[in-house]
């Protein structure tokens, strides 16, 4: 019999250490969320008799993490600048393996050496009869320590080394489409050092487009328009960024160490020199808000073409000139260029599918303190730890095996998760769940969610079970409610994975279906030296309940796929929402003038792996009800553990061939913003109608192979007998 102890002795000591009225407010919400989940129907992949006893687990692991310990965390683990190669580093690492063996987790630290200069020198200086050297250094903060520390130079990850001397000229964001606009102006930046905003598009495609056309150097700044004074006030006073704030960044486009693409980076691995990879050959340095209005306030030239000018108190223009401009940056990459790096990993093995794995992970490195990006995301992931392990010491182990993983150089470009994904491909491509990701996981009070369409539904449901923290019910009623959801037949909207965090390595390389989720707010101190616990604990999340909380969320997740009797995933959901991405696909071939013949296939596959989907779940219900034998499971949910990984193409994307699934992938002209059906979207905009027929024809059989898989996995329910 399934032994719980009773939900108000658990809750006591959660909050015992909580202010009054916080505890009061939590232990109010928690009493009542335990309540509606003894009432919410069966779950999926679980029979009516083992429902119950999982959401009674689910609210044991959503009583474990405790925001007191929470706060501990976040404290130890950001009280110095931690950067990727460094030993501030590595002493995360340290204090990560240390909390998951107390915990009696097994542990390993997984190590591999990758390419990662560090800047040794930077400046940026105002050319003329009067040079100006400008002060790049982001000011301490009074009642703020760690501000006063020595930071990471303000360089951009993966900067070139050099000089670049030219004429200014002002590029707004430096977009694919505003370089366009330039042109029209007779604007060139060929010889000319560049500046250009934060915002719309990844650094890197900035750096990239920049030294396509020629420039010799790109500043990038953060404007007040976008998280500065115009948006409120600015840090210690307000949550946003102080006009000398920077926000440093990697601009390296593409993922893992640069040197050793699509293999691990381990010691005897072949490795590329630098000219035969695309970082680039460019110096590429943030600076604060006050530095761009001194350097704009002498700009003249062509006036800005309107939707240009942003928040800074002077009136924009492109340029070129008269301001001249020399920027120079030096590194360690002749002495000292290759740096090793640091995953960790706690294992919760399973009780009945040990070879089977979930993970859950975060990253662990910042360009700064890095209590937001991302100590609150690596946080999450002990205190969902912590909680599991707890239940496991009373007896309570998952059925598979639980992954806590916390991630190096994730900020250089999701090079620890990355390099880990390579390493071990065989086994998470033959046994790997799904994979949850914490990357900035509590700065704020406003939930949000997102990840591969199949666990949409799971994540929803989970956050049924769990009380906000403000007290406006669960999660999901305040995610409704924030998000502007009225209807009862919709659901919040939810974000796409097409890349940027360590969710890549998963499901952009090898279809590993994922899910994220995190609670934000107002914040301006993105990857500056601004990010701090100071900050976190007057702004971000006071108390530390949104770090608990997203723990409370993972706990649970995790703790419904590793005991799922069938993997809970929704393919009837996946399905429908491909299904939306039809129309801008028939738009791009209209407005090409080609046929839109190909989006009649797709449609058409797409009904199918919806039928599909439609008659297992039907097929996967009635058969838990009357009970599924060990056989069975194994046969089912080896097939849907093939699904998501049939879109994944072995020859990659021809733009990017490390991006392998056909579903999502980040833009490859933006690198933020999604792209769904990226073959086929990438045909239209770059190739001819052949390539798009080409692509369609690819995916539509892909399709067809998972509803195949779909099938299959029907016909395995009751392909043994029952017991």
């Amino acid at each position: 019999m399934l032994q719980i102890p009773r939900l108000p002795e658990i809750l006591d000591v959660t909050y015992r250490r909580l202010p009054p009225h916080a505890a009061a407010v939590v232990l109010s919400s928690l009493l009542a969320t335990a309540a509606h989940a003894q009432q919410l129907p069966a779950i999926t992949g679980f029979s009516p008799a083992t429902s119950l006893a999982q959401r009674q687990l689910e609210q044991m692991a959503i009583g474990g993490p405790l925001p007191a310990r929470a706060r501990t965390h976040a404290q130890e683990l950001s009280k110095e600048p931690h950067v990727a190669g460094t030993p501030a580093q590595k002493r995360t690492a340290d204090y990560v393996i240390a909390q998951m063996k107390a915990m009696g987790l097994q542990t390993e630290l997984r190590s591999y050496d990758v390419w990662l200069p560090h800047a040794t020198g930077v400046s940026v200086t105002m050319m003329g009869r009067d040079t100006v050297a400008l002060d790049l250094s982001e000011r301490p903060i009074a009642g703020d320590p760690v501000t006063a520390l020595p930071q990471y130079l303000t360089v951009n990850g993966s900067s070139a080394a050099g000089t670049g001397e030219g004429e200014l000229v002002f590029v707004n964001f430096g977009l694919i489409e505003d370089y366009a606009t330039l042109d029209s102006m007779g604007v060139s930046v060929k010889g000319k050092v560049v500046l250009a905003r934060y915002g719309r598009s990844f650094r890197g495609i900035k750096a990239r487009e920049a030294e396509k056309r020629g420039a010799v150097a790109l500043l990038i700044y953060t404007d007040p328009l976008d998280d500065g004074f115009v948006q409120g006030d600015v840090y210690p006073e307000g949550p946003m960024r102080p006009v000398f704030g920077v926000q440093r960044g990697s601009v390296f486009n593409g993922t893992g160490d640069p040197l050793t693409p699509g293999y691990a980076s381990k010691p005897g691995a072949p490795r590329l020199t630098v000219e035969q990879t695309n970082l680039p050959r460019i110096p590429v340095v943030p600076i604060g808000a006050a530095n761009a209005q001194q350097l704009l306030a002498g700009v003249r030239g062509t006036d800005i073409p309107r939707g240009w000018q942003g928040g800074l108190a002077l009136r924009y223009h492109s340029g070129p000139g008269p301001v001249r401009v020399k920027v120079s940056v030096t590194t360690d990459a002749a002495t000292a260029g290759t740096k090793q790096i640091h995953n960790t990993l706690g294992f919760l093995r399973g009780s009945e599918y040990p070879e089977q794995y979930v993970y859950i992970g975060a990253h662990r490195d910042s360009w700064g303190a890095g209590a937001a990006d991302n100590i609150s995301g690596t946080v999450s992931v002990l205190e969902a730890a912590q909680a599991l392990s707890d239940m496991a010491k009373r007896g309570e182990r998952p059925k598979r095996t639980i992954v806590f993983a916390t991630w190096d150089a994730e900020e250089w470009g999701l090079m620890g998760s990355t390099e880990y994904v390579e390493d071990d491909s065989l086994r998470l491509k033959r046994s790997a769940v799904a994979y949850l990701n914490q990357d900035v996981s509590a700065q704020g009070s406003q939930f949000g969610g997102g990840g591969t369409p199949s666990m949409r539904a799971i994540l929803r449901d989970v956050v049924k079970s769990v009380p906000d923290p403000r007290g406006r019910g669960t999660v999901y009623e305040a995610w409704r409610l924030t998000s502007g959801t009225r209807a009862d037949t919709l659901e919040p909207p939810m974000g796409d994975p097409g890349g940027g965090s360590d969710f890549a390595g998963f499901y952009n390389h090898f279809g590993i279906p994922n899910a994220d989720w995190g609670f934000g707010g107002p914040s301006g101190i993105y990857h500056s030296a601004y990010d701090t616990f100071a900050w976190m604990e007057k702004f971000g999340d006071p108390g530390f309940l949104y770090h608990a909380t997203a723990a409370r969320i993972g706990a649970a997740f995790a703790l419904r796929l590793a005991n799922a009797e069938v993997l809970p995933y929704d393919y009837a959901e996946f399905a429908r929402t491909m299904s939306r991405y039809l129309g801008p696909v028939e738009r791009g071939l209209t407005q090409k003038g080609w046929s839109t013949a190909p989006v009649g296939e797709l449609s058409k596959a797409i009904a199918g792996m919806e039928q599909a989907a439609r008659a297992f779940n039907e097929a996967r219900d009635a058969a838990l009800a009357k009970g599924l034998t060990k056989a069975q499971r194994d046969a089912v949910n080896t097939q849907l553990m093939l699904v998501e990984r049939v879109f994944a193409r072995d020859a990659g994307l021809k733009s990017r061939p490390w991006y392998r699934t056909l579903i999502y992938a980040s833009d490859v002209d933006n690198g933020y913003s999604s792209m769904v059906f990226p073959g086929v979207n990438e045909a239209i905009r770059y190739g001819t109608a052949s390539d798009t027929q080409a692509e369609v024809t690819d995916l539509v059989t892909r399709f067809g192979q998972a509803a195949s898989a779909l099938k299959t996995a029907q016909d395995a329910l009751s392909a043994a007998p029952r017991k």
